[in-house]
């Protein structure tokens, strides 16, 4: 009893595993930044959880396509060949299965209960993760994030349409946040995986150009990515409370790709990686805190 007890709790960790919850988990904080900035304010808590619900389905099911999908290259990278379908544990077919049944449950979800456009975006966002990005993009160039970045650009106009039920000019900027916030992020943890896109054949950009290009490239697109930021403020869309903390949290973001331009070990790398998740995620607290205060 105690071995069969054991064997379906590793079963289950394999299938959460599939869905890769520590993504989850900043885009759902994206989307709820949507959600806040559309309603002026705190939107209903039934809302917030169906979209929750929604989004935590289809980014998971997107996620185990790209299990699916990338078994091949996950067995090959160091970092990724304990992964549940790289190692063996769950069938690729499994897999697939898995991933087409929660991105059908986020559809029904948020057509029946929160809106169609909500719906088509979630369904979109997963299409162009898989075909475009996943199956074209990530083995043939080293833009293969700038572009594929669009994929995750989308929880805040989820959340935006979830709220309005249409797209306006706000929600576009949000997605331009985390869409031009995606390159220098995956490129410094690309710095410290380098040998392992390069033994799986993946051409990220360290890869085909070498470091210092690399790293080169991250300076200037965080110098665009807090313009962006920064120049949100101009569309008297958020007040000064986001407008602060996107000039003090840009200036540590600038500085630190500064660094790493200058430095070439993996600390600098690191650094950057790790700060540019928290730099995204209290973007979009600071915007929920904007949102409240200001209305």
């Amino acid at each position: 009893m105690k071995s069969l007890v054991l064997g379906s709790s590793s079963i289950i960790k394999d299938y959460v595993t599939l869905t890769k919850p520590r993504i989850i988990v900043l885009l759902l904080v994206t989307a709820l930044g949507g959600m806040f900035m559309a309603a002026n304010g705190k939107p209903s808590m039934n809302l917030i959880l169906l979209v929750f619900g929604g989004g935590v389905l289809a980014s998971g099911g997107a996620n185990a396509l790209n299990h699916y999908l990338d078994r091949d290259i996950d067995a090959r990278m160091e970092r990724t060949q304990s992964r549940p379908v790289a190692g063996g544990r769950i069938l690729p077919y499994q897999a697939l299965l898995f991933g087409l049944v929660l991105n059908l449950l986020a559809f029904t979800i948020f057509g029946l209960f929160v809106n169609i456009l909500s719906a088509f975006l979630a369904l979109s966002s997963t299409l162009f993760y898989v075909f475009v990005y996943t199956m074209g993009l990530k083995r043939t160039t080293p833009q293969n994030i700038v572009i594929g970045g669009a994929a995750g650009a989308m929880p805040p106009v989820i959340g935006w349409a979830a709220i309005t039920g249409s797209l306006e000019l706000e929600a576009l900027y949000l997605f331009s946040i985390i869409f031009f916030w995606t390159p220098p992020h995956f490129w410094a943890l690309s710095l410290l995986i380098k040998d392992d896109y390069a033994r799986a054949n993946i051409p990220m950009l360290p890869v085909v150009v070498g470091d210092v290009e690399t790293r080169r490239s991250i300076f200037l697109y965080t110098l665009v990515l807090v313009a962006l930021t920064l120049m949100f403020f101009a569309t008297q869309a958020v007040g000064w409370i986001y407008f602060g903390f996107c000039l003090t949290s840009g200036a540590i973001f600038i500085y630190l790709a500064r660094r790493l331009m200058q430095q070439s070990d993996r600390r600098a790398a690191r650094t950057l990686y790790l700060y540019s998740l928290l730099y995204l995620a209290l973007i979009f607290v600071a915007l929920m805190v904007d949102s409240i205060i200001r209305f």
